[in-house]
């Protein structure tokens, strides 16, 4: 089994369980407040395996499965090492990655909490834009459009979504992971930068 589907089934498991038990949700979503007053860092990492409902967790499982075979592909292709294992380094290195702006930002709003995979789950996607920018996205799983101006629409929607405030979604965390998922190959391998430049620039 690659290492994408055990992802997936240990997110829609814990998931789950969550759904049940409020406790469980309480103890490991995201709190800034808990994570910097009370040291509780394992939440930067466990809220990612939470989800709000099932619609939360069927989305971001939707999206994580469409691109993640892809992604583990170039790794695979383009990088040096095991594709499986990067596609992991990946992924929950994302996750911190995401939300380090929202706990610096809500570090003193107890009131303020997050759950959800979606800046992971954005870092894979804008992973795979950056080996194949031209690649057709679908926007709104409906319109084809190429991957590079997807990406653009995104990060300029995540950022002034970001700044209004108006939603309960994260779209701090979409905007970092996104970025993140941009930058990791480079940090990996600089020399896929030109690889990506060369790419936009050929039509």
């Amino acid at each position: 089994m690659t290492v994408y589907l055990i992802v997936l089934i240990v997110i829609v498991l814990i998931s789950m369980a969550a759904f049940s038990s409020p406790a469980l949700m309480a103890r490991f979503q995201l709190n800034p407040w808990s994570v910097v007053h009370r040291k509780e860092y394992v939440r930067v990492l466990s809220h990612a395996f939470l989800h709000v409902d099932w619609m939360h967790l069927l989305i971001n499982v939707f999206v994580l499965f469409s691109f993640s075979r892809a992604v583990v592909f170039y790794f695979s292709y383009y990088l040096p090492g095991n594709g499986n294992v990067l596609y992991l380094i990946l992924f929950l290195t994302a996750i911190p990655m995401s939300a380090l702006y929202s706990v610096v930002k809500h570090r003193n709003n107890p009131n303020y909490n997050a759950v959800g995979a979606s800046g992971a789950v954005s870092a894979v996607v804008f992973a795979s834009i950056f080996f194949d920018p031209y690649n057709p996205v679908l926007l709104f799983a409906v319109l084809p459009i190429p991957g590079i101006i997807f990406g653009v629409l995104y990060l300029v929607y995540s950022a002034y979504m970001g700044r209004k405030q108006i939603d309960n979604i994260g779209h701090d965390a979409h905007f970092f992971g996104a970025v993140y998922g941009l930058i990791f190959p480079i940090l990996y391998e600089p020399k896929l930068l030109l690889r990506f430049i060369e790419q936009l620039t050929d039509f």
